[in-house]
Formats: C-alpha cells, structure tokens, sequence
C-alpha cells in the first residue's frame, strides 16, 4: 500500500497524523481486514483504538452486516454474559419472566463485534467467547441448548494482557486466540508533530462549533505543547482544545504562558501515570497502596528522628551530614527561629555553626539535662513502636504478594514497587525465604 493510499484511508475514518507508528497500526488493520482473523488492538486508553475496529469492519466482506461496539468495563460484570450471549426467560434476578433475550453475538450475525477494554471480561465470559472463537457456538445463560453465530470479534485493551495471564486474571488460551494479528495503536506522546497537526484539526472543529475564530499557537507554544506528556492521549488534547476555544474569548492566538494556564502541572500528570500503574495491582486495595506511598514518607521522619538522637545524645553533634538527606532542610529549621522544631525546650538553647567547616556540618544544642533525658527516652519509645507497627504492615504487604503472584518473586517485587534484590532481602530479614 503506498503513500496516498494511506491518506485515503486516514480521511476516509477521520484519522490525523502521519507517524510513522501510526502509519504502521493503518497498514496492518487493512492488511487484515479482508480476512476473518481475529484482532487484538493495544494502547493506552484514549489513543482512538476504536477507529481501528471500524476500518477492519468497513474494509471486509462484513461491512454491510452489523457492527456493535461494547465496552466490557461500562457493562456490570454480572451481567455481561446476559448481554453478550443472552439469556431464556427467568433464567436470573431480573430477567424476564416472559421472554428470553438474544445476545450481541446473535443479533451481530455475520457482522463484527468490537469488545473494548476486554480485560475487564470476567472467568465466565471469557470461557464463552473462547467457544465462540473455536467454532462459532455459545449458549444463551439459563439454557442447555447450543447456538450458532458468525460473528468476527475484534478486541482492545489498554492493560498488559500478559500480566493478567500470570495474575490468573485473564486465560492464556484465549489471548492467543484472540491475538492472532495484533495492532499496536501509539500514545500521543509518540507520535512527534502529530500533536500541532490534531491541535489545529480540533481548533477548526471547535471554532464552527461555537462560531468564533480559529485558535492558532505561537512558536514557543507549539513547543510547550509538543513536550507536554499527555496522560490522556488524544482524548485529552481535545478536551483541552474544547476548552480554550470556551474561554478566551477573543484572544485567539495562545503563546506558551497562556497555554500553561490550561495544561496540568507536573505533579497532577505524574500523579495520573501513577494511578493509572496501580489499577492493574487489583488485589490490593487503595490503603494498602497509600500506606505504600506512607511508607517512603514515614523512612524520612525516622531519618529526622535519629538525626536528633544523635544530636542529643552524642555530644550534641551531627558528623558526616552527607549521611542525612534531610540534613540541609533541618539546619533550615534550626536558622529560623520562627520554625524551630524544638521549641518545647526553656530558651537556654544556643545553635552554633562551626565557621571552619565548609558545609556547615556541625550543630550544637544545648538545652537542660533533665529534658534531654526526657527527650531522647521519648523518642526512643515512639521510635520502637512506628517500626515495629511499620514492620508489621510490610510483612503483611509481601505475604500478600507472594500469595497473589503464587511465590513468583519477581512478580510480587513488581507488585510491590520493589527490586527483586530488595524483596529477597525483606524475606530473609522477616523469617520468610521458605
């Protein structure tokens, strides 16, 4: 297929850019297309994975037959074989009394079937589908009675298919049968000037839409733009470009400070990456996950914690503060009066900085004896119990692990957000290497 063969099909569906990976993903669904394969589509959720389902439909034998699209994570998994095969009258709690109920795959006979998100299908389901993919026969829920259909199934996902597989999340059998031709669809992020090519396309659609002139970007801007990693792919470049074309008004050209105003920071985009890694990690619920995030911040308190010890205790001096990260933040605290941390003690107190050092690596606090004393069993006896309740809770989290991922421990450091070597560590520090 050459060049303006290509163009054809991206105007055709409404496809805009010019990536070579992109390029790539349309070769493939039409290559595969006029055969009965089954597809598996993969990318990250936003990216237009659909669109690729409706050039396999259109450019097959099947495309004046029906094509249903459903998203197996919008539909309740109780009821996803109900609605994919069917069900006979009364066969469950709130199915009909009076009449049974054809299923996608038997109203989309001899058409296609787009199933999004088919990581999210349940045990049950998927065994069906894999009948149905063998030799084109499923039964209805509720009956004994085997039906047939021809129905082409095309899937997607935005998860790791092969992770499921070994969390037992998703049958190996059916991803192979599923995956006979994948496709892989490209982030935004990969697709290199794609994304001023899809801004401009989406700022002339929103400018007829709300009958105001057409955004246009500096020079500085399209590199802002260009360099921003967007979490939501496509899905979030438009709702972005919806958004400005809203707002401002008649201010059409947007420089690179006025388009920061719009983008989410770092942290909010880092954060979303973040979230959505931890959604494949099903088995553990969102307080194991930010007791996990807890736990790196709680290492730095118990730092700060023996720093002071040491302070207190060994001649009041801190030596080798390369050893302490947090070191420069302290002797911060200690400089501002209006911030100090030890305010508790009679104002005798003296902070003296060794002038001679060339770091500031030596401080000096003296309050009363009887208060250090105090002070120092204080914080050995709050320290003894965050660790021990800290070690506790992260024996919990590998048991847990390991259990999950059957003793694979490298998929449970995986899960852990760990190294393998770190993982064998913690088990021989906690009695656990058997």
């Amino acid at each position: 297929m050459n060049e303006s063969e290509i163009q054809n099909i991206k105007q055709r569906f409404g496809i805009i850019g010019n990536s070579p990976l992109l390029n790539n993903a349309i070769l493939r669904a039409v290559q595969v297309a006029p055969t009965d394969m089954s597809v598996l589509i993969t990318g990250e959720s936003g990216t237009g994975k659909e669109s690729f389902s409706k050039i396999i439909h259109q450019l097959s034998s099947r495309k004046h037959a029906q094509f249903i699209a459903i998203n197996c994570g919008a539909v309740p998994q109780g009821t996803i074989y109900s609605e994919l095969f069917g069900h006979e009258k009364g066969s469950y709690t709130g199915a009909s009394a009076t009449d049974a109920r054809k299923g996608y795959f038997e109203t989309a006979d001899g058409g296609t079937i787009f199933l999004d998100e088919i990581g999210e299908m349940n045990g049950d389901t998927q065994a069906m589908l894999l009948r149905v993919l063998e030799n084109g026969e499923f039964i209805r829920m509720g009956s004994s009675k085997p039906l047939k259909t021809n129905v082409r199934v095309v899937a997607a996902t935005n998860v790791n298919l092969e992770k499921a597989i070994q969390n037992g999340k998703f049958r190996e059998d059916l991803f192979y049968r599923l995956s006979t031709v994948p496709i892989f669809v490209p982030a935004l992020r990969e697709r290199g000037a794609d994304i001023s090519l899809l801004f401009r396309k989406f700022a002339s659609d929103f400018s007829e839409k709300y009958r105001v002139p057409m955004l246009s970007l500096t020079e500085d801007a399209k590199e802002v733009l260009q360099n921003f990693k967007f979490a939501g792919n496509v899905r979030q470049l438009k709702n972005l470009v919806d958004q400005i074309s809203l707002l401002e008004g008649e201010n059409r050209v947007i420089n690179a400070q006025k388009l920061k105003e719009y983008l989410p920071t770092i942290s909010v985009q880092s954060q979303a990456l973040t979230l959505s890694s931890h959604q494949n990690n099903d088995n553990f619920s969102e307080r194991e996950i930010l007791f996990k995030i807890m736990f790196d911040l709680k290492s730095d308190v118990s730092e700060l914690k023996k720093l002071v010890f040491q302070m207190l205790k060994g001649g009041n001096t801190v030596h080798n503060p390369e050893n302490y990260p947090i070191y420069q933040e302290m002797l911060h605290q200690f400089e501002n009066k209006e911030n100090n941390n030890l305010n508790n003690f009679h104002q005798n107190e003296a902070i003296v900085l060794n002038q001679n050092s060339e770091k500031k690596n030596i401080i000096e606090i003296l309050p009363q004896d009887n208060e250090k004393d105090q002070y120092i069993q204080d914080i050995l006896h709050e320290e003894t119990n965050d660790v021990l309740s800290i070690e506790e809770k992260e024996k919990e989290l590998i048991i847990k692990a390991l259990i999950k991922n059957k003793n694979r421990r490298k998929n449970a450091a995986l899960d852990l957000g760990i190294s393998e070597r770190t993982l064998y560590r913690k088990l021989k520090q906690y009695d656990l290497d058997n």
